[in-house]
């Protein structure tokens, strides 16, 4: 898949397995994860698929204010856990028919997914701690 760094903008291209191993830019050598990456439906289906790691979408679009309002919490999150989880935004607004695909009813809504399935889900601008709180339930392998 291709990934814009955060940092300098660059393409990179990296396979999805190997998200998991901390990918960096071809030209700054910076972390590529360490911001959300913008995906489409193919970019979506191929880090649920193929991202060894959790992958949390924040489902949304450019119209809407509480959206607004939570893009820099996600992206303070992704640059603190990036790496360990996969932080992804897509557009509803562009990309109609994932809406409908994975029934989003209500934006900014977050799913989480784990080894192609979704394991959670959640509506509405989460503040930092109860995005923080989330992302370590995904990080944190549960107990035998």
């Amino acid at each position: 898949m291709e990934i814009s760094c955060p940092h300098c903008q660059q393409r990179n291209r990296a396979p999805v397995e190997r998200l998991s191993t901390g990918v960096n830019c071809g030209k700054c050598h910076a972390p590529l994860l360490s911001a959300p990456l913008d995906v489409d439906a193919e970019g979506l289906n191929a880090l649920i698929t193929g991202s060894a790691v959790p992958v949390l979408v924040d489902f949304w679009a450019p119209w809407c204010g509480p959206c607004r309002m939570f893009a820099p919490t996600f992206k303070t999150a992704a640059a603190k856990y990036g790496g360990r989880v996969v932080f992804a935004k897509l557009d509803t607004e562009a990309q109609p028919s994932i809406g409908q695909q994975f029934n989003i009813r209500s934006i900014p809504t977050l799913a989480a997914f784990h080894q192609g399935q979704e394991v959670g889900r959640v509506s509405g601008a989460l503040p930092l701690a109860q995005l923080e709180s989330l992302v370590q339930q995904l990080i944190t392998p549960p107990s035998a």
